[in-house]
């Protein structure tokens, strides 16, 4: 097909680029840009140029045309297969629907380990596993646990609540199976970016909340967490910087059915009436994100309430910055840091 190969063209390109002498990267990447009192990174400003320079966007016509372009294009930046880490397919029961899951083991772990329930970001209606492979094992070998990444029915073909369900099955299926699935059933964390940071907070939520088995920690990686408010961090960082405002109002209307309750806490957590009790959370949030400021609400909020929060933000990053390991040493920086945060968060206490 056309796309790919072009794609694929482009790829030795940009991992060329970022190999460059620093002087000759900034002059490709332009003046330094300061907003709001920060720098972006010129791993960053690098990959916007070129993504601008190759007509590239996140949302891209139809649905349809949108996922297959980012199927065929995450090889651009997600970098070199992380290794040695095994993989299984899981089935997951979720109402009259199976998902398929894929269970991530590094090398060397044994059981049981902690394991993270991941779901990946697109919006709730793009991306996937194999998106997300790459970010997946990365975590799994650097955290040192156990990653099921899973495939939850996207939007618009399942709109909310059904990702809603879907996450949920998935938590209580790896709790109820966790032997099967070599894991520490006292050590399953929820985690995810984006619309998975979304889930994994609701998810975290709504298993607190209704007793029985709940997340022992949370990974929301810059999570949206509130469909009511327009924040200053989306009129500061809505236009050119990866994730736009025009993208966050295409996935919005596929996600959210007419006459949906958008302060309903299942799909704007922050808006919960109470947030006590909760799981210890790891939130990390991009400088020149439209979702920011939501993600900082959301660990104030969370603080208030008196559960442990680690909040890091990436003042010099973009949104999607998970996925870009394989351009500039920046992300990978980042990367890093929250695996060790999910490392730490799962430790074994004595």
């Amino acid at each position: 097909m056309a796309i790919p190969l072009q794609i694929r063209a482009q790829t030795a390109a940009a991992q060329l680029l970022f190999w460059l002498p620093r002087p000759v990267r900034r002059l490709i990447a332009g003046a330094p840009l300061r907003l709001d009192g920060q720098e972006l990174a010129l791993d960053a400003q690098l990959l916007l140029r070129l993504q601008k320079l190759s007509g590239a966007s996140l949302v891209n016509g139809s649905v349809e045309r949108s996922r297959a372009l980012l199927e065929a294009s995450q090889h651009l930046v997600n970098g070199k297969r992380v290794n040695p880490v095994a993989t299984r397919d899981v089935a997951i029961p979720s109402g009259d629907a199976s998902l398929d899951a894929t269970l991530y083991t590094p090398a060397g772990l044994p059981e049981p380990s902690p394991l993270l329930v991941f779901f990946h970001g697109g919006g709730w209606v793009i991306g996937s596993r194999a998106t997300h492979d790459n970010a997946a094992r990365y975590l799994a070998k650097h955290a040192g646990v156990r990653v099921l990444s899973v495939e939850y029915r996207l939007a618009p073909e399942s709109p909310f609540p059904g990702p809603v369900e879907d996450a949920l099955a998935a938590f209580d299926y790896a709790h109820a199976k966790a032997a099967d699935l070599g894991a520490d059933p006292d050590r399953i964390a929820v985690g995810g970016d984006s619309a998975g940071g979304n889930l994994s907070a609701v998810v975290a939520l709504e298993a607190t909340r209704r007793g029985g088995p709940a997340p022992a920690f949370q990974l929301l990686i810059y999570p949206a967490v509130d469909f009511t408010t327009r924040r200053r961090s989306r009129e500061l960082f809505g236009e050119d910087l990866f994730l736009t405002d025009e993208a966050m109002v295409w996935f919005e209307g596929h996600y959210t059915p007419e006459g949906v309750d958008k302060a309903d806490p299942r799909m704007s957590p922050l808006l919960a009436s109470d947030h006590s009790g909760l799981p210890p959370a790891y939130i990390v949030t991009a400088g020149f994100d439209p979702l920011r400021d939501e993600g900082e609400a959301y660990a104030e909020k969370l603080r208030a309430a008196g559960v442990p929060v680690a909040l890091s933000r990436q003042a010099d990053l973009i949104h999607g910055f998970l996925n870009f390991a394989g351009v500039g040493t920046r992300f990978r920086e980042a990367i890093a840091e929250m695996a060790g945060a999910l490392r730490v968060g799962l430790a074994k206490r004595s």
